[in-house]
């Protein structure tokens, strides 16, 4: 009884440890891992993911193949121009060669943090403050190349490099700060100074603009002033001569008997006013005399004949050259409506300017204004040809109208 008790404890003691050793013999891999054999401090081989079968003095050291990420820690590192700056980054690593990674290197994770740390902080120290802050995918690379070329040896390859932040010390910053302030004052008080600068150029420019309109109105103005005042004159000399003329056509045909007559009109006349001494350019007593004869109360004197139309015409010219070309009503609207189509064209050339004007501020900065030739008076047109006297009794036409400024030539006597 005793023996079998034995037996059994035996069968169970070896059936413990080949199940012990059978365990330890059994493997199973992640699809992400790869695994190291060695056995009695040598390597072996190289176990794949999946289910695996060892030597049972076998021992398999298990690697992460997958991208693994590891932060450096923030630490404080002195740029080139000796400002202090708070900088901090992330590695991505990977293991490409996972025996190197186990037996070339103790810990590539703090390897790779420790190197990382010490390359940064020489990379910075080499640069500038400013060359840190807009620089950073420089750092990186450098960074990046730096490590992958010292890890190699260890199986593991530096996949990406980045700065999580640049953060200089608060004295550092406060400078920036003030700078950076600066900075936006001085654009915006050139980009005040420039609008003004260009504000006063428009003003300037309109101001100009406005007094060459206002200059160029005040001529046109005073052209069709002096114009029509030209006109006035010579209508009222023309009006003047053809009264006289007229006149003096009625007084040819005059006897002694109607001077006396007209004589002695105007001295009631002149009799009728309010003044207290009266002179007279001629001889009264001899008008007295001439009424008295006229009245037949003193001595006859024989009549002079009257003139004839024909006499009168012999002596002072034809009807048509004393009276002289009249103006018609017609003449005068048509020269009245030769003004007006003038005014309206120069009030449209000057639209057109200010238009040009305008549409040349908005595409150039300076608006260009015309030169002041633009602004000369027309030339004067050339007098129309001479053309053959209308035949009699035909209609006036446009060319052989009379010009009502024209003063008319003076008549010759005949005879």
């Amino acid at each position: 009884m005793a023996d079998y008790t034995v037996v059994i404890v035996t069968a169970i003691l070896v059936f413990i440890i080949l199940l012990v050793v059978l365990t330890r013999m059994i493997y199973t891999i992640q699809p992400y891992q790869q695994g190291i054999v060695t056995r009695l401090g040598s390597y072996r081989r190289i176990i794949n993911p999946g289910f695996n079968v060892v030597s049972p003095l076998s021992i398999v050291l298990k690697i992460d193949l997958r991208t693994q990420v590891l932060e450096v820690p923030r630490q404080e590192v002195i740029t080139k121009d000796n400002s202090p700056t708070n900088v901090d980054a992330i590695i991505y690593i990977k293991v490409v060669d996972a025996p190197k990674a186990i037996f070339q290197v103790q810990d590539y994770h703090v390897a790779t943090v420790a190197l990382a740390q010490t390359t940064l902080r020489s990379i910075i120290g080499d640069m500038e403050l400013d060359e840190v802050l807009y620089n950073r995918e420089r750092i990186n690379t450098r960074l990046r190349d730096i490590l992958d070329e010292a890890t190699d040896k260890w199986g593991v390859r530096v996949d990406a490099v980045e700065i999580k932040e640049v953060d200089p010390v608060g004295p550092v910053k406060t400078a920036m700060e003030e700078q950076t302030a600066a900075e936006r004052q001085r654009r915006a008080a050139v980009l005040r100074a420039d609008g003004e600068k260009r504000s006063a150029i428009l003003v300037a420019e309109g101001q100009k603009r406005s007094r060459i309109l206002q200059a160029e109105g005040v001529r046109q103005s005073q052209i069709l002033e002096a114009e029509g005042a030209r006109v006035a004159t010579i209508l009222q000399a023309q009006g003047e001569s053809q009264r006289l003329r007229i006149l003096s056509l009625g007084a040819g045909v005059l006897d002694a008997k109607a001077l006396t007559v007209l004589s002695l009109d105007t001295v009631a006349k002149v009799g009728d006013g309010q003044a207290t001494k009266i002179l007279f350019p001629f001889e009264f007593s001899r008008l007295v005399e001439g009424a008295s004869e006229y009245m037949g109360s003193s001595r006859q004197v024989p009549d002079r004949s009257l003139n004839t139309l024909d006499d009168l015409e012999k002596r002072i010219g034809t009807m048509d050259n004393i009276l002289g070309p009249i103006p018609r009503q017609e003449e005068l609207l048509t020269e009245i409506k030769s003004i007006e189509d003038e005014i309206k064209a120069e009030s449209d050339e000057s639209t057109s300017m200010v238009t040009s004007y305008g549409k040349g501020a908005k595409t150039a900065g300076v608006p260009v204004l015309p030169s002041p030739d633009e602004f000369a008076p027309p030339p004067p047109s050339a007098p129309p040809a001479s053309s053959p006297p209308p035949s009699p009794g035909a209609a006036p036409t446009d060319a052989t109208k009379p010009d009502p400024r024209r003063r008319p030539p003076p008549p010759t006597p005949t005879g």
